[in-house]
């Protein structure tokens, strides 16, 4: 599957947000990382090699009406729920095991 014809430009800014060290993570994302086992490194690397098959959804925040994406990538044999808003760079809002809920 292709997805929509803005992703590839979404996929393309948040590549160059980690190439450049625009990569911000929420409080709340770097617990969530932390609970994995995980390095915010290791977050970049997770970002670096996003694919548009991992696209689970777009949606607007409530707070700011800014796009938010949704990802569900395969890390190792777990599924990982990856949201993140690009501004001024790229933040990280969510990065956790999925366990199918909707995360808010």
């Amino acid at each position: 599957m292709a997805g929509p014809r803005w992703l590839p430009g979404v996929l393309s800014q948040i590549r160059r947000c980690v190439e450049d060290g625009r990569v911000r993570f929420t409080h709340k994302a770097l617990r969530e990382l932390s609970a994995l086992g995980f390095h915010p490194d290791d977050a970049l690397d997770v970002l670096r090699a996003l694919a548009p098959e991992e696209l689970v959804s777009r949606l607007a925040s409530e707070v700011t009406n800014e796009w938010m994406y949704v990802f569900k990538p395969t890390i190792g044999d777990a599924v990982i729920y990856v949201k993140v808003i690009l501004r001024d760079g790229c933040v990280v809002v969510s990065f956790h095991e999925d366990d199918d809920d909707e995360d808010a």
